[in-house]
């Protein structure tokens, strides 16, 4: 598995794992229409051009099987959309996409923040592992909380 950055022609197959990885999510809240699997393919391709933005990608052969986004904001970076294509999962490939983005924004972030759901327990469990904290709870509706976490840089 090698980790790199990604380019603008690699956001139709990040889309399509991304919509694989959030299946197992939405299933898991009743709601078919989360963010990640209603994204349009523009939005995901204007990532490119944001100088603020980063996406990085995990790719085994030819195949990715794995991103993340990262997005710096003044002195803290904003950490989305952790996908892992569904047959890849438990393998260590959102762990290394998670340290490869810390160390992507080391100089440029003073911390990391992220949500999850409140349901999402094996995402609430890497995220600890890998050293985030819980600073805030957002309920967004009847069945969903968001669980904010932070992790210092440095």
């Amino acid at each position: 598995m090698i980790i790199s950055r990604a380019a603008e022609p690699d956001a139709g197959e990040i889309l399509t794992l991304q919509r694989a990885a959030y299946v197992a999510e939405a299933q898991l809240y009743g709601d078919p229409f989360l963010a990640p699997l209603v994204e349009p393919h523009e939005q995901v391709r204007a990532l490119f051009g944001d100088g603020d933005a980063v996406v990085l990608k995990a790719v085994d052969g030819t195949r990715i099987i794995g991103a993340v986004r990262a997005r710096i904001q003044e002195e803290t970076c904003l950490v989305g959309r952790l996908v892992v294509a569904p047959d890849r999962q438990g393998e260590g490939v959102g762990s290394a996409l998670m340290k490869a983005a810390e160390a992507e924004v080391a100089g440029r972030a003073t911390a990391l923040v992220l949500f999850t759901g409140h349901l999402s327990e094996g995402n609430l469990r890497l995220y600890r592992r890998l050293g985030y904290a819980e600073f805030r709870r957002e309920r967004v509706s009847d069945h969903l909380v968001l669980v904010h976490l932070r992790k210092p840089l440095g």
